[in-house]
């Protein structure tokens, strides 16, 4: 099955991890990223999609960080 993630969060060295610590489990860039001004909290946000093909039947219950 192919799956599919967007990892999003403030334009921080955490975000990179989370997209690295993707990476490292065998996910893969879908596109480029995205950046987005919160005016709310006046911070940037940033988003990557990734994608990984896995064994198994696709259900809504499934733990997508976790594959």
């Amino acid at each position: 099955m192919h799956l599919y993630r967007f990892l999003s969060d403030d334009d921080t060295s955490a975000f990179c991890h989370r997209v690295s610590e993707a990476l490292a489990k065998g996910w893969v860039l879908h596109g480029g990223p995205t950046y987005a001004f919160d005016a709310a909290r006046g911070v940037m946000r940033c988003g990557q999609a990734v994608v990984k093909d896995v064994p198994g039947t696709y259900h809504p219950d499934l733990k997508l960080g976790a594959q």
